[in-house]
């Protein structure tokens, strides 16, 4: 393809973005789908361009309307080339051509735009903090709370694209074998800081091509995600609820703490994921693990289960808010319920949960938000409606935890997306409970 059709494309891959109620990621999959003759390369340029403007998006439309000029696709892409990519007006002139399979050429508007762009800076000193960070209206209040004189560099380093994280599944291998053998095949590849089991790679191999992958010695995952199963501390023999599996990334990660010994229930309520699931399952050796399809948080099997988990987690829905280096559509384009829904259901999920867990036992809640009224509102409403719970300190459980109380994970500090957790005890029960059972 030609530099310019692979303009058209990205310009028609906004336009179905603004068009259609679904994830980036979808529509990207669903256009290189229908159509195929486009290469490999050809897709890893186009998609490039789109993501990149989705991280710059209020940058941009800041620009173009100082210009007067509405926001679309095609003055998005004349501004990426301009400012954000800093190339010369006469490249744009050139895309904007009119000729076979290239945009049509520019009208009046867009001249304007070409003109008054030349030689400007992506950022500009006269930007508001919120467009600097690519903060959306509706988050910037609970983002502002949230990070206080970190908003614009929390946020800013949530526009660069998220590294690739895997992490070592021990029921196979040591992290130090797997970094051996990538090293070996000429994979650039580091130990993450945080988890033992992470490795960070640079650039973007094919991770499903590889042995390792197929035979469940590695899964991608986040490192501030993989932190999760070290605060849970779910040891071989125990009784563990993950009472929103979902894929079963973090399922995962808890078997193999586990060695494979005990029981492991992975809950949801959408259960085609749980059937996903079992394969990565099946391909990683985890073999402790029962899947539970959930009718709704006030499932009878959790009150047929009451206190009997030593450990349950809740990764709760949420936001999304600290994923936003690998999801920049979220913030311009909300597809879940409203915050003021989502955290209700967020509240009534960490109610019902906590009816399973045992005396003694463990209520660990997190999301993958950055925003307090998920995060550690939550955390305090439940604690004064149920005084049995108390919060555990996060460096009582896992020494090297990088933050307490809680786990609070920033992109700009610790080089994972936005991740939260709380450990929550429940009181072992009086003696004379403990004779009479």
């Amino acid at each position: 393809m030609t530099p310019a059709a692979r303009i058209q494309a990205t310009i028609e891959l906004l336009t179905a973005l603004d068009a259609t109620p679904k994830p980036a990621d979808s529509i990207a999959s669903a256009y290189f789908r229908n159509h195929r003759y486009i290469g490999s390369k050809d897709r890893t340029d186009i998609a490039g361009t789109f993501y990149a403007i989705l991280r710059r998006k209020a940058r941009l439309a800041w620009h173009i309307e100082s210009c007067g000029v509405p926001v679309l696709p095609r003055s998005l892409l004349i501004a990426n080339i301009l400012v954000g990519e800093c190339r010369p007006p006469e490249e744009v002139t050139g895309i904007f051509s009119g000729a076979k399979f290239a945009p049509a050429e520019m009208g009046d508007g867009e001249m304007k735009l070409l003109k008054a762009l030349s030689g400007k800076k992506l950022v500009d000193r006269h930007m508001p903090d919120s467009v600097r960070a690519e903060c959306p209206p509706w988050a910037e209040a609970d983002m502002r709370q949230a990070l206080g004189k970190d908003f614009v560099p929390a946020l800013s380093a949530m526009t660069e694209p998220a590294p690739l994280d895997l992490r070592t599944n021990t029921l196979k291998t040591t992290r130090e074998k797997l970094l051996a053998s990538l090293r070996k095949h000429g994979i650039p590849a580091e130990a993450t800081p945080y988890s033992p089991w992470g490795l960070r790679i640079m650039g973007r191999p094919a991770v499903a091509t590889w042995p390792e992958f197929e035979d469940g010695q590695v899964e991608i995952q986040d490192e501030g995600s993989q932190l999760i199963a070290l605060l849970v501390d779910a040891k071989p023999g125990m009784m563990v609820a993950d009472v929103c599996a979902g894929a079963g990334g973090k399922t995962l990660g808890l078997a193999a703490t586990m060695n494979n010994k005990g029981r492991l229930i992975a809950a949801d309520v959408l259960d085609r994921r749980l059937v996903r699931a079992k394969e990565r399952f099946r391909r990683a050796g985890a073999f402790n693990i029962e899947t539970k399809p959930l009718k709704s948080e006030t499932d009878p099997w959790i009150k047929h289960h009451k206190l009997s988990f030593d450990r349950v987690l809740v990764d709760a829905p949420c936001s999304g808010t600290g994923t936003w280096r690998r999801n920049p559509d979220s913030r311009w384009k909300p597809l879940g319920p409203a915050l003021d829904e989502i955290t209700s259901i967020q509240a009534r999920i960490l109610e019902s949960a906590a009816r399973l867990v045992k005396p003694g036992g463990r209520l660990v809640y997190a999301t993958c938000s950055l925003l307090p009224r998920e995060n550690e509102d939550q955390v305090t409403a439940f604690l004064e409606k149920n005084p049995a719970f108390t919060l555990v300190n996060t460096q009582d459980v896992w020494a090297e935890c990088p933050t307490s109380p809680h786990l609070k994970m920033l992109p700009h500090l610790h080089k994972t997306d936005g991740f939260f957790a709380a450990v929550l005890q429940r009181a072992e029960a009086p003696e004379e409970t403990k004779t009479k059972g």
